[in-house]
């Protein structure tokens, strides 16, 4: 356990996954983050700008196995201390770099990117909220540029799944069927050329364990 005191009553699930030392947030775990590294194809010396990167470790397992350059942007200071502090200790402050920021706020990052990455970040947004974040992703990759996602998936029934995760995990967590996807990203102006579906892992127990 970490040392974080939470207050059950009101504390969201990643919040609690994370307090109890679970370190990869992610609804398919590492299995879909290195489905996505596989298909994205990196070569060194390419800059990736990922969303949300809490604590560092998936910028760090970048930086060191395929040699890109990264720009995370993350808006909880905690995280973000912890994030340079693990990327410091990896020795990787040339090739990582964290700022301090909003997601909605994409426009404020100069520059523009090989790739965006983003795991578990559009999910928790409103449609005019994934429609936004979409649009700056559009704007902030280079020509031929990819956009890595993996995201939660609605086969059905996509208001009561709505409706319970919000309960349970206490986020306004929205997943959208697959075509619903499809169609948001391309509204955006982002072609999709892979897609998979797969089992959350995120909650399987001997994961966790």
């Amino acid at each position: 356990m970490t040392n974080t005191i939470l207050n059950f009553q009101t504390a969201t699930g990643h919040e609690v996954l994370a307090a109890a030392g679970k370190k990869y947030l992610r609804p398919g775990g590492r299995i879909a983050t290195d489905k996505l590294f596989q298909w994205a194809n990196f070569q060194p010396g390419e800059i990736v700008l990922e969303l949300g990167s809490s604590f560092g470790y998936s910028a760090i397992a970048l930086a060191k196995s395929y040699h890109v350059k990264l720009v995370g942007i993350e808006k909880n200071p905690e995280s973000v201390a912890s994030a340079r502090a693990n990327i410091c200790a990896a020795g990787l402050e040339n090739q990582v770099e964290i700022i301090e920021g909003n997601i909605f706020n994409l426009e404020a990052i100069s520059g523009k990117f090989d790739y965006v990455l983003a795991e578990a970040i559009l999910t928790m947004q409103s449609p005019s909220g994934k429609a936004k974040i979409l649009a700056e992703i559009h704007n902030r990759l280079k020509p031929g540029g990819k956009f890595l996602s993996h995201e939660l998936l609605a086969s059905d029934k996509e208001e009561q799944i709505h409706a319970d995760l919000a309960r349970v995990i206490r986020v306004n967590s929205t997943p959208l069927s697959e075509s619903n996807w499809i169609t948001a990203f391309a509204t955006a102006g982002l072609q999709v050329e892979k897609c998979q579906t797969n089992s959350m892992n995120l909650l399987n127990l001997g994961r966790i364990f």
